[in-house]
Formats: structure tokens, C-alpha cells, sequence
């Protein structure tokens, strides 16, 4: 009797500490790819539960999508690329949304092409067919990379596309190039049996863009009265992020649970470049994950405006705030 007194008990506690979780629903930009590996190696490797998280997670149609849903309170914390925030911010005044967390150091805004078919190097463009999905994080800043690199827009042709055709419409040589993350297209171009010495990955970080890329997105409003939950979360995230890092392999059996008919190897292969290319930068081993250099910033908002006509005075304060990080960021080893 006291054994089984003492077995109940423990499952009262349990299952009080389990309704004390808070619950957290959070936005991803796309689908369960390689790079969300780190935020369901935050719930199974219980670095959410043990900051009293409970967190679900909700695959998303694209990083500029993720926007709308966390301003207008459908979700409170996202995932998705902050120069869409500074433009919609911009165009939606007071909107209560902003970046808490950069993750994309770099960003894996890219052109990606065929050296077959005439695609090596951006102006190549000139006389091709780009295949561009219009809520695409890449092609919005497709503008920016154009003037950046000298290309003549009026010689490039537009195809809009969809997510699901892009790639099969570059492996059919529908299209020359198309714009996307370069460890999405790439890695699914070589899915659909591209060479990959016929792929030309062409990253706008390589070309004179000083953007920076998809960070954490919180509902302001939302964090004003939960600023100790945005900051578990964070915890959270980067501990992640650093077990994917230490452990790809066990990063992408979690995604796979979430994602059956996952290529372990090319998601795998998928998470590796995510990174090596946008999240360990020598910026980010120097300074931490999570921060942003304040210097850049106002150049990526100037480098926004050479294209994007701002309504309102640009203001950095408005898109990004560490005000949530710890000082000096996540240390990432």
C-alpha cells in the first residue's frame, strides 16, 4: 500500500508539473526540412520542457508568410526572414512584431541554376528564364542582389512558380535558375537526380548583400507580458541548435519522426549547410549566436531602400531587439 501510495503520488506530480508547462505554439518559415531538426531536438532532448515549455510546432508555406501570423496574434513566436519584417513593418505601422533572435547570420538567400543550361554566375540571368515562388524570402530580395551585381532585370524573365514546382521545373530544364534557400533547392535539385556539378548555387551573401536572414519573430505585445517565456524559448532554441551541431545524425532522426518520408542522408546533408553557411559564422564563433552587429544593420537597411521605397523613416530599433538574449549571445561550440 505505501508503494503504491507513494506511485500515485509521483504521478500526481508529474502530471501537475506537466499542466504547469506553459504552452507555446511556434511557426516555422517551411516545411519539416534538415534545418528544423534543431527545434524538435529541443523538445525530444527536453531543453523546452525543462524550462517549463511546452511547445508545438507548425510547418509554414514560406518565411515571408510567417510574418502575418505572428502580428496578428495567430501565433506569438515564429520563425522568418526579418528584411520582410523591416518592409512590412514599413507598410504596417505599430504592427507588434519584431526579431528577438538571429539565426541566419548569414543568409541562404540564393540563386540557384544549372551550368547547363547557361547558369554560373549572376549575370547569366540576362537572357534566361528565373522561376521565382512570389512569397519566396529569396525572390524578395532578388532587387537588392540585381543591383548589387549589375544585372539587367529587364533582360531576365520571370516565371512566377510554385514551392512544389520550383525545383522540378529547373531539373527539367523549364527554367535556367530559380530563387530559394540555397540548402532547399540545392539539396532537393540533387533529389531529383541533378549533378551536383551541374548545380551553380550562387549565395547573395557572396555578392555584396549585407542582409541578414531569418531570426526568431515574436508578437510584441504578447512578449511585453511574457518576457521570461521569450527567454526560456531562446535558451531553448540555441541549446538545440547546439546539439545539432554536436550531433547531426540524432538531429535528423528527430525530424524524421515528424517527417516519415524524410531522406535521412539529404536532409542530413541539407541541416550540414544550414550550419556551416548561415548559422556558425566566424561572426557568430566571434560574438556569440543570437546578436547582430548594429553597423550592419542600418547597411542592410540602407541596401533595402537602393529598391524598396520606405513610407516611414527607417528605424533598427522597430526590427530587432536583445533585449530577450542573454549578454554577449549563445555561446555556440
Amino acid at each position: 500500500m505505501f508503494h503504491r501510495a507513494i506511485a500515485v503520488a509521483a504521478g500526481m506530480l508529474a502530471a501537475t508539473v506537466a499542466s504547469a508547462q506553459t504552452e507555446v505554439p511556434f511557426a516555422l518559415d517551411w516545411k519539416f526540412e534538415g534545418p528544423s531538426a534543431a527545434y524538435f531536438a529541443a523538445i525530444d532532448n527536453g531543453h523546452f520542457a525543462d524550462e517549463g515549455l511546452s511547445v508545438t510546432i507548425e510547418a509554414g508555406s514560406g518565411s515571408v508568410q510567417t510574418i502575418p501570423k505572428i502580428a496578428t496574434g495567430a501565433f506569438p513566436i515564429g520563425f522568418g526572414d526579418i528584411n520582410s519584417v523591416i518592409k512590412f513593418l514599413d507598410q504596417n505601422p505599430g504592427a507588434p512584431v519584431t526579431a528577438v533572435m538571429m539565426v541566419y547570420d548569414k543568409p541562404p538567400f540564393a540563386i540557384v541554376g544549372r551550368k547547363s543550361l547557361g547558369v554560373s554566375e549572376p549575370k547569366d540571368l540576362e537572357g534566361k528564364v528565373l522561376g521565382a515562388p512570389p512569397p519566396d524570402g529569396a525572390w524578395a530580395q532578388f532587387p537588392v542582389f540585381a543591383k548589387e551585381t549589375g544585372i539587367d532585370v529587364s533582360a531576365v524573365t520571370v516565371e512566377p512558380v510554385g514551392f512544389p514546382t520550383r525545383e522540378p521545373m529547373l531539373a527539367e530544364g523549364n527554367v535556367a535558375a530559380i530563387t530559394g534557400f540555397s540548402f532547399s533547392s540545392v539539396v532537393n535539385l540533387k533529389r531529383l537526380g541533378v549533378a551536383d556539378d551541374d548545380i551553380s548555387n550562387i549565395l547573395m551573401a557572396d555578392h555584396g548583400l549585407q542582409l541578414y536572414g531569418n531570426a526568431i519573430l515574436v508578437n510584441t505585445d504578447w512578449a511585453a507580458e511574457n518576457g521570461d517565456t521569450v527567454r526560456a524559448f531562446l535558451r531553448a532554441v540555441a541549446k538545440g541548435w547546439q546539439d545539432v551541431i554536436d550531433n547531426p545524425e540524432a538531429g535528423i532522426e528527430s525530424l524524421v519522426e515528424r517527417n516519415p518520408a524524410a531522406d535521412k542522408a539529404l536532409e542530413q546533408e541539407r541541416l550540414q549547410m544550414a550550419i556551416d553557411q548561415n548559422v556558425v559564422t566566424d561572426w557568430v564563433k566571434a560574438n556569440g549566436m543570437g546578436g547582430i552587429d548594429p553597423a550592419r544593420m542600418e547597411t542592410a537597411i540602407s541596401q533595402l531602400g537602393e529598391t524598396y521605397d520606405y513610407q516611414n523613416t527607417p528605424d533598427a530599433s522597430l526590427y530587432f531587439t536583445d533585449a530577450y538574449l542573454p549578454e554577449g549571445g549563445f555561446t555556440l561550440n
